[in-house]
Order: structure tokens, then sequence, then C-alpha cells
């Protein structure tokens, strides 16, 4: 199965390698202007990124990406101890200030929670992060209903529950920017974890009729979309289990990835896809009929 995937990659690689997703939404740059580098109080006029699932991983690596581009930030976790570590580690190394929410964002009243949170504060709100989700190896047929149900609420209602209640806000503030991460998880039906990609696929449908949807708001809408990002120890066992050394090959860093997907987000892209070897099974696998894709993760998942 290894030697077919790196066959194909070796074929399409030359057919795609200038490939890069291109959208027509203008390329609007929301760094902020001049701004005093000292230590800033709540009610500073920096404008803030609000990152949902920003304690951790991915979520982290975006804070820190944006941190270093002078935004204020609201962090969302369930956890308070990993949160008030995020932000002292941001806040010393940056001179910004980080506001900290604990929420589970599978409930159904955290996104109107939040945003009522902001609304009384007045939050000069420019970017929301959509990071939080769940994943793992027991998938579709071999978990609990109540860990399925939660793992569809966390990956696709919370991001759309707080696009919609924060949308006043970002267009208050704009031109602005929504980020959703899915995951290339999302490109093609995955047998072996069938809900996980069904749910990322939701994910990036989502992101592409949104961007259209608020394109005249001039909020701009993008997804992330990384392959294999060793935010655990077990998803590096995992990947390389499975794909080996193509795996670790296609395995960017967290803070890699958090720095791209700020970088083209501010930059206005739709489909953003970390890492050069990623982008090009990404091509690969939007090509391939979605039967074939389907076939070849069954085989792999052996």
């Amino acid at each position: 199965m290894k030697k077919i995937l790196i066959l194909i990659f070796i074929f399409f690689s030359g057919l795609m390698s200038g490939y890069s997703q291109s959208c027509d939404f203008t390329e609007t740059s929301f760094l902020p202007d001049e701004i005093d580098t000292s230590v800033v109080s709540p009610d500073s006029s920096r404008p803030y990124a609000l990152i949902a699932g920003g304690s951790k991983g991915i979520g982290y690596a975006l804070a820190e990406a944006l941190a270093k581009r002078k935004y204020n930030l609201i962090l969302i976790a369930r956890h308070l101890d990993s949160l008030l570590a995020a932000k002292q580690k941001l806040e010393s190394a940056y001179a910004i200030h980080v506001e900290i929410l604990v929420h589970d964002l599978s409930k159904e009243e955290s996104a109107t929670e939040i945003a009522k949170w902001c609304m009384d504060r007045n939050i000069k709100l420019k970017v929301l992060c959509n990071v939080a989700g769940h994943g793992g190896p027991r998938d579709y047929l071999l978990t609990s209903l109540d860990t399925l149900r939660y793992m569809v609420r966390l990956n696709v209602e919370s991001m759309m529950a707080l696009s919609l209640t924060l949308l006043p806000l970002l267009e208050k503030n704009a031109p602005s920017c929504i980020l959703n991460v899915a995951s290339m998880a999302g490109f093609a039906p995955i047998p072996i974890k069938n809900l996980y990609s069904a749910t990322k696929s939701a994910v990036v449908f989502f992101s592409y009729s949104l961007r259209y949807q608020l394109k005249k708001k001039h909020i701009s809408v993008s997804c992330l979309c990384p392959g294999p990002v060793f935010t655990k120890p077990e998803i590096r066992r995992e990947t390389e289990k499975r794909f080996g050394w193509f795996g670790k090959k296609m395995a960017v860093s967290p803070k890699r990835v958090g720095e791209i997907a700020v970088k083209k987000t501010l930059k206005g892209r739709l489909i953003i896809v970390p890492g050069t070897l990623a982008k090009v099974i990404a091509v690969l696998i939007r090509t391939l009929p979605r039967r074939t894709v389907t076939s070849l993760y069954a085989k792999a998942g052996d």
C-alpha cells in the first residue's frame, strides 16, 4: 500500500508542483496599524482575536502567531490550568493582553454566552478562529453513541454557532476574518475515521459557502486543512504506524502550521494546506475519483 501511494505521489508531484489554492477574495491586510508594544490593559484599543480551543496544539500555535502580530487574544478551552499557562506565556513573550474563558464548546449554550461576554465589553473582534475539535483512533462502529455525538457537536456545531453569534462584532469591526480548522481528512471519505472525516468535510463545505455569504460584509473566511500535525504522542504513533516514512515526511509542526495559517488567513486565502508534500497529496486526493480514494484509505486502514 505504501509503495502504491509513493508511486502515485511521484507521478502527480510533477503534474501538480505549481498548484496553489486560489480565490477571488481581495487580499487585505488585517495587521494592526501603529501600536504601542508596552503591556496593555483589557480596555486597549488594540484589535482582538478569539480562539476557540486556543490553549494547546494548533490553537495555541495560532494564538502565538497572532500575538506576534500584536493582536490581543481571547482564549477559550475547558481547562483553567492550561488556559492560565497559555496566558502567562503569551503575555510575557509578546506584551499583549490575553483574556481566558472556561467553556465546554460542545455545550449548546456556550456560543451564546461567549458572544454575550464579548458584546457586553464591546470587544474589537477582528479574527475568529474555530479550532476546537475531537478525533482519535476509535471512530464510528468502535465507540459509543455519546462520544460520536460529542464529536459532531464540537467539530461542527460549535464552529457554526460561534460564527453566527459573533458575526455582529466581526461585521462591526470589518474588514475581519474567520478561520475554521478542518483537516485533509475532510477532502475524502475515510472508512477508519468515518465520522471524523465527515465532520471535517462539513467544515470545509461550510467555509466555502460562508465565504461567499459574507463577502459583501468584508469578512473573509478561510479553512485550514493540515495533514498530520504531531500535537500529541498518540498522533505521532498512529501516523508512523499507518504511513511510516511517508506520514513523517508529510507532518508539519504545530508552530509552523500556526504561522502559515495566520499569514494566509490575513491575506484572504480560502483553503490552507501547510507543507509542500501535504499540498501535493491534497491535490491528489481531490483529483482522483472519490471511490478510488476511499478504497485506498480502506486498504491503508486494514
